[in-house]
């Protein structure tokens, strides 16, 4: 087994990777970096078996999925949707070169695009919050609400990642809020590490007027369920079909994603909350997500039980979504089972299954 791959040398997914497949007794995998990629190298050939890890985190590799002239700014919310096409397009450079993938092409463009992802989800019967239609800026917006009934939603850039440019908007018979990470400036946007809450309606529509023209997926917001006095979700990373790590997501708003500075969550105690058999149903629905993408040997699961913890739905599926350091299960961290599933055939019998041609 010769596995390479393609990512930013420097980043810990790719050196997480790198150390399991080691400690599991194979060849440390070639590394084909992102930038080196986009520039012209080669793809992996026929003989190779390919990770395409995630180009986030590399501001070179940005500007160059982008086709721009010069790098974003820090936390700049830029070219969204430019990223997105460029992205599709290396994941087809990668694949010409004949070598197997661990995460199909395919797979990532639909992962990568938030209303292709809940329209083949939504197909599937899986259960995701209903969506609204396109709207392309803040007028067709309230009126697609209004239509809908809704009063509250969560706008998100079809393309981002990590609640980039995510907002939760809330409509009331006397005033608009939206909780957010974007902090708006007079020259751009900025993804911060901080939730930001505007009030001012005017705001509040140049802000969806702004993000608009990269492409926007509204859904309805659900009410969470709530351990003490936090609303929690999970991320869970089906491997090969099977649902094996969790990490919940604890946090006082609507947004959960950890690096918002919210906390982990006990994982033990909101099991017992749901009980055995709405545990069993979630775990099924991810790995339902995950046969959704069944050439992709990993996904990351968002999955949120509803207030009563008798329903769920799920938020999203990541194509880049197994990094949770220091979660085990039967000793493995997520690139360990990953491995696993590779050296034990467990990731061909799974596809297999699901009626996947190699």
């Amino acid at each position: 087994m010769r596995l390479t791959v393609v990512g930013n040398p420097d980043n810990r997914r790719v050196a997480l990777f790198r150390r399991a497949v080691r400690e599991a007794g194979l060849p440390d995998p070639a590394v084909l970096p992102w930038a080196r990629l986009l520039t012209g190298a080669a793809p992996p050939d026929a003989d190779a078996l390919v990770r395409v890890d995630s180009p986030g985190e590399d501001a070179e590799v940005d500007r160059l999925l982008r086709g721009a002239a010069t790098p974003a700014r820090h936390g700049e919310l830029i070219g969204l949707a430019d990223t997105y096409a460029g992205l599709v397009a290396a994941m087809g450079r990668v694949a010409a070169g004949g070598a197997t993938l661990l995460n199909h092409p395919d797979d990532v463009a639909t992962l990568c695009d938030k209303r292709r992802c809940h329209a083949l989800l939504s197909a599937a019967g899986v259960p995701v919050p209903a969506a609204l239609p396109p709207v392309g800026g803040y007028p067709q917006l309230r009126a697609a609400m209004t239509a809908a009934g809704w009063h509250r939603v969560f706008v998100k850039p079809a393309h981002g990642s990590s609640a980039a440019g995510v907002i939760a908007l809330a409509v009331g018979p006397r005033r608009v809020q939206a909780v957010t990470p974007i902090e708006i400036t007079p020259d751009g946007l900025f993804n911060s590490l901080r939730l930001r809450r505007y009030d001012d309606e005017a705001t509040i529509a140049a802000l969806v007027d702004r993000l608009a023209p990269e492409g926007l997926h509204v859904e309805r917001w659900l009410p969470k369920a709530g351990l003490a006095d936090r609303v929690v979700d999970l991320r869970v990373v089906v491997v090969a079909g099977r649902a094996t790590h969790a990490v919940v997501r604890a946090a006082r708003g609507p947004l959960t994603n950890l690096h918002l500075g919210n906390a982990r969550g006990d994982l033990a105690a909101l099991r017992a909350a749901a009980g055995p058999t709405a545990w069993a149903a979630a775990m099924e629905t991810c790995e339902r997500a995950a046969a959704c993408f069944p050439r992709s040997l990993h996904v990351g699961v968002d999955l949120m039980f509803l207030v009563g913890w008798r329903r769920h739905a799920v938020a999203e599926v990541n194509a880049f979504g197994d990094l949770l350091p220091g979660v085990l299960t039967d000793g493995r961290d997520t690139y360990a089972e990953q491995v696993h599933a590779l050296t034990s055939g467990r990731w061909d019998r799974w596809r297999e299954e699901v009626g996947c041609a190699r």
